[in-house]
Formats: C-alpha cells, sequence, structure tokens
C-alpha cells in the first residue's frame, strides 16, 4: 500500500475523531440500539432502523481512519526548507486582483480550504510543488486559468 502524507497535526485530528468514535459515538448508539429493541417489532421500528444506519456509519468511519492512520507517514514541515514542497506554507498573490492568500499544503485526509489547508493533490499544490519565492505560477482551475506570484515560502 502506498503510504499517505500528512502532518503531525493532521494525524492528532484523526486520532482524536477515532478515539471521540470509539469511546463515546460507538457505546451512546449500542446504548440506543438496544433501547430501541425494547420497543418490540423491529420490522416497523423507525428508531432501530435510524440507528442501526447510525451504526453502520460509525463503524465504516472508524474502519476508515484505522486504515488512513495506518498507512500515515507523518511529515514534519519544520525540519524542511527550501522550494515549496509537502508541509510548506505559502503565502500568494493573485495577479490580477492583488489579493493575498496564506495556504499549507496538507495531505488530502486533513485538507480544508476554510482553514487554509491545501490538498496536496489539488491544482493549485500541483503547480506550486517546486516553485520558489518570486516564481509566477499558473493554474488551471475549475473556475479557469489563474496566475499566482508566490511571495513567501516558510516551513513551521
Amino acid at each position: 500500500m502506498e503510504k499517505i502524507p500528512m502532518t503531525a497535526g493532521g494525524h492528532a485530528a484523526l486520532g482524536k475523531e477515532l478515539k471521540q468514535l470509539k469511546s463515546v459515538e460507538r457505546p451512546a448508539i449500542i446504548r440506543a440500539i438496544a433501547e430501541a429493541r425494547e420497543h418490540g417489532d423491529l420490522s416497523e421500528n423507525a428508531e432501530y432502523h435510524s440507528a442501526k444506519e447510525k451504526q453502520s456509519f460509525i463503524e465504516g468511519r472508524i474502519k476508515e481512519i484505522e486504515g488512513i492512520l495506518s498507512l500515515a507517514e507523518v511529515i514534519d514541515p519544520a525540519k524542511l526548507s527550501g522550494s515549496i514542497k509537502f508541509g510548506a506554507t505559502v503565502t500568494l498573490v493573485d495577479e490580477d486582483t492583488d489579493e493575498e492568500k496564506t495556504y499549507q499544503i496538507v495531505g488530502e485526509h486533513e485538507a480544508s480550504i476554510e482553514n487554509g489547508l491545501l490538498n496536496i493533490k489539488s491544482p493549485i499544490a500541483r503547480a506550486l510543488i517546486g516553485k520558489e519565492e518570486g516564481d509566477s505560477v499558473e493554474v488551471r482551475t475549475p473556475g479557469g486559468d489563474r496566475a499566482y506570484e508566490v511571495i513567501k515560502v516558510v516551513y513551521l
């Protein structure tokens, strides 16, 4: 299996979610199923079917997270430097609008564009890999072609 690159923060967040699912969500849904069973006929018991569906989702998510964590390769960006690569925090300026944006390039399981965490497999991240401060980058995005200038690259 191929290793999944991940920052320490992303690894910790998935670990926290896994612990929450196993220690809080799973026992709660088991109690809900037991309670719904006590209501009698299961064939027409909406509470039971809803709880079983939620249990299926929780168990699936637990397996998914365990799989991701087993393949995770935690990369410490603080030990890196130089051109843009995984873990870099990059400040860009849109060459058309002069809008400045800062992103950290992270693994796909921890990406959140709203939080400035850019998926390593995204078009922008792929275009940035190997570039340095001062470089210009052309990116084909779903919203059209964009041009960015790399203002700053740091590894935190």
